[in-house]
């Protein structure tokens, strides 16, 4: 055994070839506008998301769904599992020993003899198994299975990040349903009440009946926003349900969309570094770099390999005297060489440079992509600050012209046409202002997730 084992180590130092390329990351050219360099933009993939996200209640809600969250879960579990099988990749790298007993009773004469001898055998026996690594495959498939791990780590933290986005993204919808309910509501009461008094002057003769119609047209329209509204809260709150891990329910309310904390002051432009940072990224490389080292994999197989086997055991007819019986012992040393298999393994060595370049075009892809969602969030909080300031600017408007409209209408100097426009000129406006403040912290949270901030939101 012992001849085995230093026949073992050095073979083991004599296998130090590795066949297939090595992987050196792509160079990738990068647009002009992420080379300025901007603080602000690191500033904001470094600040943790209970910075970002300043409301109680939603900090809340996104630790709850980091713990609960079954797609978390799952992504944790897939994790774990490619870290099994990296231990065992690397598990070839070492011999192989494993030990036996066995025991025997039995008439070894012939059976036409029935009176023959009773005997027994014992044996207590050990073997160990070496493939010496001559051609770097199995280290090559290590390699391979630790890029594995690294980029199943980066997708379990891609899913974090989404975790986060999704709950702020549903938890900012839901404040802009509930602003958006309290408008639509507001805007019944008035209508309810405005169509009381033409109703009322109807009666009396004042105004045709066209004016109680259109009246009722718009309350029937405002209650039947305010149903619509209902529904889509609880859609809402059942999709927040489940990102949290938990039975659909009411959701606890926070800030209200107008308290919520803006930015004050998003960079024009960001350094690409950042983009590194972006777990999908990491990810795709990653799986390039398994891919790479699998073309060693399957070129190490068109060559020879070496195997190493040996026993060593004690055999004796009474289990008393196993212990004091002469060892047994064998070494044998095996070289397989594939001589002709029809381009089968040629064919295993193209099949993984393919997949390989498939792998580049992915992870160039996804980089693309990358620079394309960060310029995308940077564009919308830009244009979205502007686009409020308008709603907001037209709000007001719509609102002075609705008092003026039903003040000229009570007076006579106009008709009922003119009070219904500027109503839905007030509802419109003020729908829109609600949902493009929603935009605007949507926009944040999507250039947080660009930037792929929200990776150590939980320990490994």
């Amino acid at each position: 055994m012992r001849r085995l084992l230093v026949l073992t180590a050095f073979c083991a130092l004599l296998a130090g070839c590795k066949l297939g390329p090595n992987y050196e990351r792509p160079e990738l050219p990068l647009p002009e506008d992420f080379a300025r360099q901007a603080d602000e933009g690191e500033a904001l993939a470094n600040l943790p998301w209970w910075t970002v996200f300043d409301d109680p209640v939603l900090v809340d809600l996104i630790r709850s769904a980091l713990d609960a969250n079954r797609e978390l879960a799952i992504a944790t579990a897939r994790r774990d599992e490619v870290r099994a099988r990296l231990g065992v990749a690397r598990a070839d790298l070492f011999p192989e020993l494993n030990g036996g007993f066995g025991a025997s009773r039995g008439n070894n004469q012939n059976p036409l003899d029935p009176g023959g001898d009773t005997t027994s055998s014992f044996v207590l026996a050990a073997d160990a198994f070496y493939e010496v690594d001559l051609f770097g495959r199995i280290r090559r498939s290590t390699e391979a299975a630790q890029a594995d791990l690294f980029a199943s780590e980066a997708n379990r933290q891609t899913v974090v990040t989404a975790v986060i986005a999704d709950v702020a993204g549903t938890y900012f919808l839901l404040r802009d349903l509930d602003a958006r309910h309290q408008i639509a509501e507001r805007t019944l009461s008035t209508r309810h009440h405005s169509t009381g008094i033409i109703r009322e002057r109807f009666n009396k003769g004042i105004v045709p009946v066209l004016d109680v119609n259109q009246a009722e047209i718009e309350e029937a329209e405002a209650a039947a926003t305010l149903s619509a509204l209902d529904r889509q809260r609880v859609q809402a709150e059942n999709l927040l349900s489940i990102l949290l891990g938990r039975n659909p329910g009411p959701i606890l309310r926070g800030r209200t969309l107008n308290d919520q904390t803006l930015l004050p002051q998003v960079p024009a432009g960001l350094p690409s570094e950042l983009l590194e940072r972006r777990p999908d990224v990491r990810s795709a490389e990653q799986t390039l770099a398994a891919q790479t080292a699998r073309i060693g994999v399957a070129e190490a197989l068109r060559w020879p390999s070496l195997t190493l086997t040996g026993g060593i055991g004690l055999a004796s007819d009474e289990l008393s005297d196993l212990l004091d019986a002469d060892d047994l012992w064998s070494v044998d040393a095996s070289l397989f060489a594939p001589l002709f298999n029809a381009g089968r393994n040629k064919r295993r060595v193209e099949i993984a440079r393919a997949q390989t370049d498939q792998a580049l075009a992915a992870y160039e892809l996804t980089v693309l992509g990358a620079f394309a969602e960060v310029e995308d969030a940077l564009t919308a909080i830009r244009t979205l600050e502007s686009e409020y300031a308008a709603r907001v600017v037209q709000v007001t408007a719509a609102r002075s012209a609705a008092t003026l409209s039903r003040a000229r209408y009570d007076g006579g100097v106009t008709s009922y046409l003119e009070v219904l426009d500027s109503e839905r000129s007030l509802f419109s406006a003020e729908i829109a202002a609600s949902q493009t403040r929603r935009a605007q912290l949507v926009a944040i949270v999507d250039l947080y997730k660009a930037l792929g901030g929200g990776w150590d939101a939980v320990e490994n």
